[in-house]
């Protein structure tokens, strides 16, 4: 390309005008503004217009869930999103999915302040997430007995995934909780919408089952079954998609997806289709799980570097919601697809194959 085409190319973009605001803006008309402006605004509404593309075409969404998102209130946010068919499945840390249980049952988070003495806090026995405050003894120790009572209860196969353990845990909310409705584990046992830990054991969810453990019963999900069900539910699926709010174990869970199906199973998918991050990390200092869209290319996790790829660098509790208000502006309802229900169907097929094609190199 010589000088002067480059020249060309380079100021073939839109031009960015003073960006307007007036009263009563929708969120729809934000992202519009957001659209012709730069730095993360304008990402911000590449990642709705990407997340938008999506659902429109059917992929099959995975939300990767980091951070203390559950504890801020961002559990209704998530429930609206499986509500509407938008996301398919989910992985995350067992801390979310821990003090998502408290709302649903009437143990309190309060707002705090993240600039107070912690040796206060400590000695009166209450816990700090930044601003949020939690109470040992009225919100914590009730979570974990109501934890250990579940499971107590329950009669569990030889060899299961945390997806069960969650989907129990969500069951025993909709029958028992006074407040369903506040409690994403319930929602997405309500769509049987699977929720993967692969982190199981950093989490008061593990603890608590440790516990029982040493009470003789026993509640050990196996993690082969989380890799090989997750990488099913990618290679059953036409096309798919990631949300990922921050990145961690989550965010790589999901997208090794991909290399265990061409690198371990043999049966390529090309790489996911469509991915959309929500992260304050940096990749120059080992952040964002070592992987932008561009490194993951590289590992055969993503089909293109650039295309239908979006990393909004910001707060997670500030875009999120936003992404999720623009979506149910413009996008119709999915029914829901049921992939807990769906999920032993999907990895007999994917094991089939994997016998018949050790069969036929003599294995």
């Amino acid at each position: 390309m010589t000088g002067t085409k480059r020249t060309e190319f380079c100021l073939a973009g839109r031009p960015i005008e003073p960006a307007r605001v007036s009263p009563g803006m929708t969120v729809e008309q934000l992202v519009e503004c957001y659209r012709g402006m730069g730095y993360n605004a304008r990402r911000l509404a590449e990642a709705c217009e990407t997340f938008q593309m999506m659902i429109e075409e059917g992929a099959t969404v995975c939300l990767t869930l980091s951070g203390a998102m559950t504890p801020v209130g961002m559990s209704g946010v998530l429930s609206t999103l499986l509500e509407a068919g938008f996301v398919d499945w989910m992985v995350s840390t067992g801390a979310n999915l821990y003090h998502d249980l408290h709302r649903a049952f009437d143990l309190p988070m309060v707002q705090g302040r993240f600039d107070l003495d912690d040796n206060v806090l400590g000695r009166a026995g209450i816990a700090r997430i930044y601003d949020v405050f939690i109470h040992d003894g009225k919100t914590l120790l009730p979570t974990d007995e109501i934890v250990r009572r579940v499971f107590e209860r329950q009669s569990l196969p030889a060899r299961f995934s945390t997806a069960v353990v969650h989907h129990v845990l969500g069951e025993e909310v909709r029958r028992t909780a006074p407040h369903p409705e506040k409690s994403l584990l319930a929602t997405a046992a309500e769509f049987d919408v699977p929720i993967y830990v692969p982190a199981h054991a950093d989490s008061s969810l593990g603890m608590n089952l440790a516990l029982n453990y040493l009470k003789g019963r026993p509640a050990e999900p196996t993690p082969s079954l989380d890799i090989l069900e997750s990488a099913a539910i990618v290679a059953g699926a036409a096309k798919n998609g990631a949300l990922e709010v921050g990145g961690g174990a989550p965010k790589n869970f999901f997208m090794q997806t991909q290399p265990m199906l061409w690198q371990v199973l043999g049966q390529n998918k090309g790489g996911h289709d469509f991915f959309v991050q929500l992260t304050d990390a940096r990749a120059d200092t080992g952040g964002l799980s070592g992987a932008t869209p561009s490194e993951a290319r590289s590992w055969g996790k993503l089909k293109d570097a650039v295309r239908n790829n979006v990393v909004v660098y910001g707060d997670a509790t500030v875009a999120l919601p936003v992404l999720t208000a623009w979506a149910l502006t413009r996008c119709r309802r999915r029914p829901p697809r049921r992939l807990y229900a769906r999920r032993e169907r999907l990895l007999k097929r994917v094991v089939d194959r994997f016998h018949q094609s050790e069969c036929k190199r003599g294995k």
